[in-house]
């Protein structure tokens, strides 16, 4: 397949996608299905350990930054520089991981996040730690994921190949919000116990875990896949190859506007712990692991469907929405904690459904170039939403900022599900199935069926 400036589009996969479903034969499979294959197996336990890490540091770092600053705007500010990497040079990521050996990149990129935490440990419990600190350390660890997002994502094709992707894809989403349910809750324990650092420090260490794993896959049980040859025009030829494919370019923008309005989570939920109910890091660590419980419910029933339905992103975006405009207004904490779950729930359907749908739409060929764009709309959106919702957060109040991004990310649902209808000539149905409402799209009827015979 030719990759240069001069050569022929890249052929699209063998189907076509619609509002109704996305790429891939309907069928049902086991839920622990891409654990049976050795090398996914050894990917799968390295994350379990690293995630964990992760989660620490993502909460230590965000009170940190409060306790330094007592701002949620600064906070957003971390939050941005975390993700302005993936923004600046996203798309250069997704033309390098095209070109290289995934397993080598994740090696390099891995062990520079370990050093990172490391770093930001020994600041930590040294006591000379400042907010410009935490600030460089957000923006070290944003660059390193400018190569690493786009080759964990691809690489998973290259672990289990295309029949599995959609439960491996699953599991990777299960794995991340399992260590949420343990990452934020240790995170808690430790910031009120020893302090930060030590969360940072364990993160640090816990990169142990993937770097071993990934040196014991065996090589010659990967998928083998096309690798793309240095070229010019690379990068123009992804976007063009998304600007064809309604399906992977309405797709994107929809979860452009979730991540970068409607995902600001470390800004609204520790606003609403410690302005709204006054409850401390505690509630915090409480917010974001019942989210995770409900994240990691989305994820398994995701790994049970055999297919990444157009229709279910659509209506999981707009439930996920109107829940955030219905937490933003929860008079008392215990139900604003209980409204997590659900959140959790259509975040992780969000999440799944665009980026499984996005992979198996995808040529492989392409898929670094395609995935580096779809992580950087979705995580790279943060540098612009996240200091607009924190000056929000902080000028209006949490329940403002909150219902606004909630509102944002339904608005952007209905909008880009008309446009999907649109495109795939599908119609609105609203009628009663078996006694109950039922409401979906179905194909339009063509006008020359509609035409009176000659």
């Amino acid at each position: 397949m030719s990759t240069g400036p001069g050569a022929a589009s890249v052929p699209a996969p063998d189907h076509d996608d619609s509002l109704s479903k996305a790429p891939g034969a309907p069928r049902k499979t086991s839920m622990f299905a891409s654990l049976k294959v050795r090398n996914y197996r050894l990917f799968f336990l390295g994350q379990v350990v690293s995630n964990i890490g992760t989660w620490m540091q993502r909460i230590a770092q965000d009170w940190l930054v409060l306790s330094l600053t007592g701002s949620s705007a600064a906070v957003g500010i971390t939050t941005a520089l975390q993700f302005l990497p993936m923004l600046l040079f996203g798309l250069y990521g997704g033309v390098l991981v095209d070109r290289l050996r995934k397993r080598p990149a994740l090696l390099v990129t891995q062990s520079a996040m370990a050093l990172t935490a490391l770093a930001l440990a020994a600041l930590t419990l040294t006591g000379h730690v400042q907010v410009w600190h935490v600030y460089v350390a957000a923006f070290a660890m944003g660059l390193a994921t400018v190569v690493d997002n786009p080759a964990r994502q691809s690489f998973v094709a290259e672990l289990v190949g295309r029949d599995q992707l959609q439960n491996a894809v699953s599991l990777n989403s299960a794995n991340f919000q399992s260590a949420r349910l343990v990452g934020p809750a240790v995170a808690g324990l430790m910031i009120t116990g020893v302090g930060t650092g030590w969360a940072f420090l364990a993160n640090g260490l816990s990169f142990v875990a993937p770097l071993s794993c990934l040196m014991l896959m065996r090589a010659r049980d990967l998928h083998a896949v096309q690798r793309a040859p240095r070229g010019k025009g690379q990068l123009r030829e992804g976007l063009h190859y998304v600007a064809g494919r309604p399906e992977l370019i309405w797709t994107i923008t929809l979860v452009g506007f979730i991540g970068t309005f409607g995902f600001n989570f470390p800004v609204f939920l520790s606003a609403f712990a410690d302005d709204v109910f006054d409850a401390g890091a505690g509630a915090y660590s409480l917010f974001n692991t019942l989210m995770a419980v409900g994240s990691l419910a989305g994820a398994l029933l995701a790994a049970r469907r055999g297919t990444a339905r157009l229709r279910v992103l659509i209506a999981a975006a707009l439930a996920f929405g109107a829940l955030e405009m219905v937490a933003a207004t929860a008079p008392e904490l215990w139900l604003f904690a209980l409204l997590m779950v659900p959140i959790g729930v259509f975040s992780m359907t969000v999440n799944v459904t665009a980026n499984t749908s996005i992979q198996m739409s995808t040529d492989p060929a392409m898929r670094g170039r395609v995935m580096a764009l779809y992580m950087m709309v979705f995580l790279g959106g943060s540098p612009v939403g996240a200091p607009i919702v924190g000056w929000v957060t902080d000028t209006y109040g949490a329940r403002v900022g909150f219902a606004a991004g909630g509102a944002i990310a339904a608005a952007a649902a209905v909008v880009i599900g008309l446009v999907l209808a649109r495109v795939g000539n599908l119609r609105l149905s609203v009628g009663w199935h078996r006694g109950h409402p039922q409401v979906r799209f179905v194909p339009r009827e063509r006008r020359e069926e509609l035409a009176p015979a000659a």
